[in-house]
């Protein structure tokens, strides 16, 4: 792997603005994955690519219901893992323990998609949160 060679920025350049070009620079400058407005400048003066946020508002909401939906999906699978779990400890009643041995499988299908559905979350968030 090469290591990058780091190069001191030794030359200073001032600029001035108005309020308004300051104002419309700065706007731009929140639209991109930037995280220093000298960065952004310069990647600006010296024409090199900017990433720029482009962001849908009913996107934004769907991804939080789906995030909402996700943390109940997982509260309620884990009431019922413990729930489960509480049963198979009850060994008087044979027919909590049956009732315990029939929705194991319908417990394990319940994991498996709830773990699908929040791989999904995850990739869609990653998808649309990216730099």
């Amino acid at each position: 792997m090469q290591k990058k060679e780091k190069t001191n920025r030794t030359r200073k350049l001032t600029v001035r603005f108005t309020d308004s070009e300051y104002n419309k620079v700065e706007l731009s400058f929140k639209t991109t994955t930037k995280r220093k407005l000298s960065e952004y400048i310069r990647y600006v003066l010296l024409d090199k690519p900017i990433t720029v946020y482009t962001r849908n508002q009913s996107f934004d909401d769907i991804l939080a219901s789906l995030n909402g939906l996700k943390n109940e999906l997982s509260a309620i699978g884990n009431n019922y893992n413990q729930a489960v779990k509480r049963l198979h400890t009850m060994d008087r009643i044979p027919e909590v323990k049956a009732w315990a041995e029939t929705h194991e499988k319908n417990h394990e299908i319940f994991l498996k998609k709830t773990t699908e559905i929040n791989l999904k979350i995850a990739q869609l968030a990653d998808q649309w949160l990216q730099e």
